[in-house]
């Protein structure tokens, strides 16, 4: 049987390999199998951290605003301004009021007495 050149269907799948862990290090951006196995490793590990980073930042969020209530005596607790927001129909998100928090504290005292009357 005489032997089959391979076109440039395989090549081009290899080289395309090779771009995606070009700044991988060692074996794992030269040799094709170590590479394909990288490769299928971070796409796993970016598409689980995607819903981990979302998980992060809301307990950062709630973690600044509950600090933020609590020295500035706005409410006893993070819960207490939560429920007293949905209750009054203020819907502002926990993103939006944690950067309120930080950045300007006299404007989440003075939601939270709109919230309170």
């Amino acid at each position: 049987m005489t032997r089959v050149r391979r076109g440039y269907i395989a090549r081009r799948r290899r080289t395309k390999i090779r771009l995606f862990a070009s700044t991988f290090i060692g074996a794992h951006s030269r040799l094709t199998r170590t590479a394909t196995q990288q490769k299928m490793r971070a796409l796993v590990s970016s598409h689980r951290d995607r819903g981990r980073q979302k998980r992060d930042f809301r307990r950062l969020w709630i973690t600044r605003i509950n600090a933020a209530a609590r020295e500035n005596m706005v409410f006893y607790s993070y819960s207490k301004l939560i429920y007293n927001l949905y209750k009054k129909q203020l819907l502002l998100n926990r993103k939006i009021l944690a950067q309120i928090a930080i950045s300007n504290k006299n404007c989440l005292y003075m939601i939270s007495n709109k919230i309170s009357k």
